[in-house]
């Protein structure tokens, strides 16, 4: 199956007429982007958008052979005159398939926001799902074979692919391409960045896909270090690498710290922020977590684990640090880098960098920022992908 995507962004396009902002106005060449319309195999047309025969044309194909025009966005797609020869536009209802006399079946797919879905099969039996902008699917309990390519709103919706993965419906080799996309992200390499991060891709307006050839999906880092200084937007990067698949385990080290009100409300916060289908353990002991099986692990933050390691070696005090101190923390932050080498779990880590500021006043704290320094730098020797957030912005070290 066949299929060339007359335009991959939101349903104004990108950039939009007449923002100002920034990732508007570096949206330029191969990152301006029509509204989103697909092609498949000539003969099917997936949202017909203004420009969508000239963008046929330059891609070197025809609408001429569309025997069928389905729309998916929530009205009736965005304000355009139907070309001469073409069907005229239509859904398809929830749950309801047609058959198509090319050998195509599209399906219905319910959507958890206004908006249709439409699972496509083609003659050879491949599958495809395209989801409309702003939408997840709805009722996705079941267990699904996976799909060979996926659509999907992936940076407004990374919900949607987190769903689609806890159903089956996104497998290791299943080519997930982000359309309708807006300005949230500015394109290039952030764009890039976030979306091989979610295994997901985008390709340029025009671009011809072979459904089921999948050797460009991205690899997600399996262990992944994010470094920033205080407010950096660290733990936000980290959250938002993992937020498009499902059953999380955001290994909290800093404990609930009971009467500490303005610690209570960063707690909080950042409980807000996360997924609701995410899981929560406070906890510093992590060698068993890397050492079982299962979902991802968010550890926030290497920095507060460091600080309970200390204290149980009673690091701050210059005898004891002298005595067996200093051998006992080694080797507890041995323990740890060793299992993060053997672990077959994804975990995504947040640690604080803490080098780059003023030389603490006292010898606790230089000792601190040194034995932090060192923790850093030995488990980002284990990691595939190494960040380094500054005012929010993520500069890849290693990835």
């Amino acid at each position: 199956m066949e299929l060339t995507l007359l335009g991959t962004g939101a349903p104004e396009g990108l950039p939009r007429p007449d923002c100002p902002c920034a990732s508007c106005a570096t949206a330029l060449g191969e990152n301006a982007r029509a509204a989103t319309a697909l092609l498949v195999d000539g003969t099917l047309l997936l949202d017909l958008t203004p420009g969508a025969a000239f963008a046929a044309a330059r891609a070197g194909h025809s609408l001429g052979g569309v025997r069928q025009v389905l729309l998916s966005h929530p009205h009736d797609g965005p304000p355009v005159e139907v070309p001469a020869g073409l069907p005229q536009p239509g859904r398809v209802p929830d749950g309801r398939e047609l058959a198509l006399l090319t050998g195509h079946r599209v399906r219905a797919v319910a959507m958890d926001a206004p908006g249709t879905g439409y699972a496509v099969t083609g003659p050879d039996g491949q599958r495809l799902l395209y989801l409309p902008p702003g939408a997840a699917p709805a009722g996705l309990d079941a267990r699904t074979d996976a799909y060979d390519m996926v659509l999907a709103d992936v940076v407004g919706r990374p919900d949607a692919l987190a769903k689609l993965r806890a159903a089956g419906a996104v497998g290791p080799t299943t080519d997930v391409i982000a359309v309708h996309l807006d300005h949230e992200v500015p394109p290039g390499p952030e764009l890039r960045r976030r979306l091989a991060a979610a295994g997901a891709r985008a390709v340029p307006d025009g671009t011809t896909l072979d459904v089921g050839v999948y050797e460009d999906v991205p690899d997600v880092p399996r262990r992944t270090l994010v470094l920033g200084g205080a407010r950096s937007g660290k733990s936000v990067e980290a959250e938002r690498r993992l937020e498009s698949f499902p059953d999380v385990l955001y290994v909290a080290t800093g404990g609930t710290r009971d009467g500490d009100a303005e610690w209570a409300s960063r707690v909080s916060v950042h409980r807000d922020r996360r997924p609701a289908s995410w899981r929560t353990t406070e906890t510093c002991d992590l060698v068993p977590l890397l050492a079982e099986d299962g979902p991802p692990l968010l550890v926030d933050c290497l920095s507060l684990w460091l600080t309970d390691a200390m204290d149980s070696v009673n690091a701050w005090d210059d005898a004891d640090w002298a005595d067996d101190g200093e051998r006992e923390l080694r080797a507890r932050v041995e323990e740890l880098v060793d299992a993060v080498r053997r672990t077959r779990r994804t975990v995504v880590a947040v640690s604080n960098e803490v080098g780059s500021g003023i030389v603490p006043a006292t010898a606790s704290g230089r000792r601190y920022r040194d034995e932090l320094g060192r923790l850093n730098a030995a488990f980002a020797g284990e990691c595939e992908h190494v960040l380094l957030v500054v005012a929010g912005q993520s500069l890849t070290l290693r990835g």
